[in-house]
């Protein structure tokens, strides 16, 4: 009997001896369940190599104003983090991460631990990063190495973070608060890019004032083109430092210097446009500032579908062909709610535009709202349906005006300006066929046709004439209305005052007005065909 007991013994000492050595071989760390579910995966898998660095806001996504949602899409998603809290840096797409692994305790997944998790290998850094998602990302020009310290170049900043947001769905190119960015020409450009991004504009962009940045000249300084949902808004300022390029001198300016005037002397004689926008659609622009461009303030070329209200536009009195806003080929145009004081034209529209509706709009100084000049060079001019409505003018050259050139050829037609309040407007109606910017201009017979104007509730006061209707003989002026103007002289020392004139302008008056413009021709000009946009455009 003991014999038999002490085998059994025997036994299950050999047995207990071979459990041991089999936990001692799992003792070793890659056996550890727990120690790699402790563990926090490699966070090499999850920075993306870029040349950017992290700001000391430690994300790309930002609150208050650089959080602001985009018109085409829900507000941005938060940028991915690695583990240890750092930013996704980069191109807006990121390498998918390994999956979070359950706290020790069992409760991570509102499910008991049981067994451990597989473990997932870290994505190698040099394996191609996942597809980017379509969710909004914001990437702060910051985070991409801009200092943003009113010296710096930051253009290499800002080229780095839109490249970053072409590639991402709805994404936003956040210009963050609180600070001043120099940059150089450069071009946002499609027609690759990911549509409806943001350009979210709530610091201050500064132009480079070096000659040699411009090289023999550049048209645009700012440029967005080809693209599809672009947006620029916020409470920012693009400031073109135009003093540097406008060729007078203000005598109450206390910081002219010789420095300033030597380089004046070298910068090109071809200005750049501030902010430009060419080849693209559903294009908005909101609540920024635009000031002291060196030439036109804000163009659209080429667009289709151009929301631009709240914004305010400003720049000198005498700063020379600094227009406000300039359209050219661009079709349902949307202006309202800004505040336009510049050197030349609020608003000028060119060739090649239609549905056009600008209204609540201030206006001055400046040289008003201007459809053209058209057909220069003999060139072809259609302009369409336009509607300037709901407009204040104050101290401007021109109110409304029609302006083309001798030997143009094409057709304006579906012009209605209503609604128009002006003070101390030298001239606030006007038709210029004859329109000529040098000192004398070579007389031509063809023209740009003008038909079907209409001028309703034209109010206030003038300091030269009340209107102007200076037509082509070959092409007079036809279906001109006239309804509730009333318009009073203000005598201004440097002003002579004159009456209305007119020549081969034909259309009707509706009512009376103040003063009379009985020089209008009543009816329609003799053997005037009835002109069309098929026929001449």
């Amino acid at each position: 009997m003991m014999l038999r007991l002490k085998g059994l013994t025997f036994l299950l000492l050999l047995v207990l001896c071979s459990s041991v050595h089999q936990c001692e071989a799992r003792s070793g760390k890659n056996w550890s369940w727990r120690r790699s579910s402790s563990r926090a995966p490699s966070t090499s898998a999850f920075r993306r190599k870029g040349k950017a660095k992290s700001s000391s806001s430690g994300s790309h996504k930002q609150s208050g104003k650089g959080s602001r949602q985009s018109p085409y899409q829900p507000s941005p998603a938060i940028t991915p983090a690695s583990p240890s809290g750092d930013p996704v840096q980069g191109n807006g797409s990121q390498a998918a991460p390994a999956p979070a692994m359950p706290a020790p305790n069992g409760g991570g997944y509102g499910y008991p631990l049981l067994t451990p998790p597989p473990l997932q290998p870290s994505p190698s850094a040099t394996s191609p990063p996942a597809a980017p998602s379509s969710q909004d990302t914001v990437f702060n020009v910051v985070d991409f190495g801009a200092k943003g310290d009113g010296v710096t170049d930051d253009t290499q900043a800002f080229e780095a973070a839109w490249a970053a947001a072409c590639k991402v769905e709805a994404s936003t190119v956040l210009v963050p608060s609180e600070h001043e960015f120099v940059v150089g020409p450069i071009s946002f450009s499609g027609p690759y890019c990911k549509p409806n991004i943001l350009f979210q504009l709530d610091g201050t962009i500064l132009a480079q004032t070096s000659a040699r940045v411009w090289g023999s000249g550049l048209l645009q300084w700012l440029e967005f083109t080809k693209l599809t949902g672009i947006a620029i808004q916020g409470s920012g300022v693009i400031n073109g430092r135009g003093q540097q390029w406008w060729t007078y001198s203000d005598p109450n300016d206390d910081d002219n210097d010789d420095a300033y005037y030597v380089e004046l002397d070298k910068m090109p004689q071809i200005k750049p446009t501030a902010l430009r926008f060419y080849g693209s659609s559903n294009v908005t622009v909101t609540g920024i500032t635009i000031v002291n461009s060196s030439q036109c303030h804000l163009k659209f070329d080429s667009c289709q579908g151009v929301m631009v209200h709240d914004l305010t536009i400003s720049s000198p009195e005498h700063s020379p062909n600094t227009d406000g806003i300039h359209l050219q080929n661009s079709k349902e145009v949307s202006i309202h709610h800004t505040n336009l004081a510049c050197g030349d034209d609020c608003v000028s529209i060119q060739t090649g535009c239609s549905d056009v509706n600008i209204h609540n709009v201030n206006c001055g100084p400046g040289h008003g709202i201007s459809i053209g000049g058209l057909g220069r060079y003999n060139t072809k001019a259609c302009v369409s349906n336009i509607t300037v409505r709901d407009v204040k003018m104050f101290r401007t050259m021109t109110g409304v005006r029609i302006k083309t050139w001798q030997g143009g050829s094409g057709l304006v037609q579906g012009i209605r300006f209503s609604n128009i309040q002006v003070s101390e407007v030298q001239t606030p109606i006007i038709i210029d066929q004859f329109y000529c910017d040098k000192t004398t201009c070579r007389n031509q017979t063809s023209a740009v046709a003008v038909s079907g104007v209409q001028y309703e509730n034209i109010r206030g006061t003038f300091t030269i004439k009340p209107a102007h209707f200076a037509c082509s003989d070959s092409s007079p002026c036809s279906e001109i209305t006239l309804t509730g103007i009333q318009l009073k002289p203000l005598l201004v020392p440097q002003y002579h005052l004159y009456n209305p004139f007119c020549w081969q302008a034909f259309g009707e008056l509706y009512t009376p007005t103040v003063p009379p413009i009985s020089c209008l021709q009543i009816g329609k000009p003799a053997g005037n065909s009835v002109l069309s946009d098929g026929d001449l455009c």
